[in-house]
Order: structure tokens, then C-alpha cells, then sequence
């Protein structure tokens, strides 16, 4: 089963830059879309971004095109988020997710809490 970690959450001024980090078990890494999800209180998970293996595409919400930036080191088995120009409203739990069985996100990390005040 794969396993993936989250970490880099944390408290930041409006403004502000966070990396987050996944950390992937297993030898198949390179061949996994990813994608990053957020779920703020009392709402529902919403997609942030997301990395094709397959062909590097990157995909964004617009509500973070422009100031997040998905990407991954495969001979890491991580993938990154880069989080720029941070706003309160940005503050959530930040979930990674792999497709490793097929085209659904299967496979989810426990999360790492982002917090943006104002």
C-alpha cells in the first residue's frame, strides 16, 4: 500500500511563502499523477493543483493559479508545493493524493495544517 507524508504546514502572515512536501512510498512514484487538495473548516475538500507523470502538465484552481506552483522529484518520491503571496483565505488542511490504481485519487497522505493570518 502506498504511504504518503505530508509536512512544511504551519502559521504565516498574509503574504507570505510555505513549501509544502509528500513523501511517497514505493518504487512506482514516477508513474503516479498527483495532485494537492485543501479542506478548510467546515467546507468541503476543494482540488488546489495537480502534476501529470506522463507528461509534466500542471494543473491549477484558478483561485491559486498565479501564486502556487506544483512539482516533484521523482528520484525523491516527493512532490512539492510551492505556496506564494499567501492569503487567510488560503488557510486549510492541505492533503497530497497519488492515482496509483487508476484515474481517482486512491491514495491520500493525513494532511498538514496551513494557517494565513491577516
Amino acid at each position: 500500500q502506498v504511504q504518503l507524508v505530508e509536512s512544511g504546514g504551519g502559521l504565516v502572515q498574509a503574504g507570505g511563502s510555505l513549501r509544502l512536501s509528500c513523501a511517497v512510498s514505493g518504487d512506482t512514484f514516477s508513474t503516479y499523477n498527483m495532485g494537492w487538495f485543501r479542506q478548510a473548516p467546515e467546507k468541503e475538500r476543494e482540488f488546489v493543483a495537480a502534476m501529470s507523470w506522463r507528461s509534466g502538465n500542471t494543473f491549477y484552481a484558478d483561485s491559486v493559479k498565479g501564486r502556487f506552483t506544483i512539482s516533484r522529484d521523482n528520484a525523491k518520491n516527493t512532490v512539492f508545493l510551492q505556496m506564494n503571496s499567501l492569503k487567510p483565505e488560503d488557510t486549510a488542511v492541505y492533503y497530497c493524493a497519488a492515482q496509483v490504481g487508476g484515474v481517482r485519487y486512491d491514495s491520500w497522505g493525513q494532511g498538514t495544517q496551513v494557517t494565513v493570518s491577516s
